[in-house]
């Protein structure tokens, strides 16, 4: 259970695609003037994400990885299909982005005119297929945690596009310098959020550092030292004398 919070949580903050990879930054950009707009995007990119990288963890574990055909038999066990990764990714991305267009175009045609290009461009945003590579990469050992990554990236995903399409809407009526209106004052909060994103690195890192060492324990060590070794009984004599004619 704790592994599946910590990868939770450090997928939506510390490692959130779009502030410390920088993947999907086209779609982040492009479909962040609105918040409606924005809240639509990032459903659509958390429900794919959800879908593929399960879906891909699957595929990688039971054919594509070298020797995961053994299933079939013996002499199926030496093939490696590593080479299809990207072919079969892909594939079952534009598979559910497909499914995802269709879906909306049906019950939110409003939506679907609003996203314009960008919604059948999920196939190929970086962040969709990121999601999988990385779960590959990481070598995620269970189908659950697979589950849970590509969930909450796009979770992290969407929060990051819903945050910018908010405050975007707000600098609107705001004295940004001429220079900086546009892409440059976007660029700058994103800078900014990221760095608030990367501070939750606290919360998972915090209990990793070292114990530090007291006086006491110190102490204690140096008494079992002493108990373990003791000194020459004509050394402490001596020691007594010395210590009596100072008295």
């Amino acid at each position: 259970m704790l592994e599946h919070l910590e990868l939770f949580f450090k997928s939506i903050f510390i490692d959130n695609m779009v502030f410390a990879v920088f993947l999907g930054m086209c779609s982040y950009l492009a479909v962040s003037k609105k918040v409606a707009t924005a809240v639509g995007l990032g459903a659509a990119v958390i429900f794919v994400l959800a879908v593929t990288v399960p879906l891909n963890w699957l595929l990688d574990q039971y054919l594509l990885q070298p020797g995961a055909l053994s299933w079939l038999g013996e002499e199926y066990a030496s093939y490696d299909l590593s080479f299809l990764s990207f072919i079969l990714f892909i594939a079952t991305i534009a598979t559910m982005v497909q499914l995802v267009e269709i879906v909306v175009e049906k019950f939110s045609p409003s939506l679907y005119n609003s996203l314009g290009i960008f919604l059948p461009l999920i196939a190929v945003n970086c962040a969709i297929l990121g999601g999988s590579l990385f779960m590959q990469a990481r070598e995620i050992p269970s189908l659950g945690l697979a589950f849970n990554y590509g969930l909450s990236s796009g979770i992290g995903w969407f929060l990051a596009i819903l945050a910018i399409a908010a405050i975007r809407e707000k600098i609107r009526y705001s004295a940004v310098p001429a220079p900086l209106r546009g892409l440059g004052i976007t660029f700058i909060i994103t800078g900014l959020m990221g760095i608030g994103f990367q501070s939750f690195g606290g919360m998972l890192t915090g209990d990793n550092e070292p114990p530090t060492v007291t006086e006491e324990v110190v102490e204690a060590v140096e008494t079992e030292q002493i108990k373990e070794d003791p000194k020459d009984p004509k050394e402490t004599e001596e020691s007594t004398e010395v210590i009596a004619g100072i008295d």
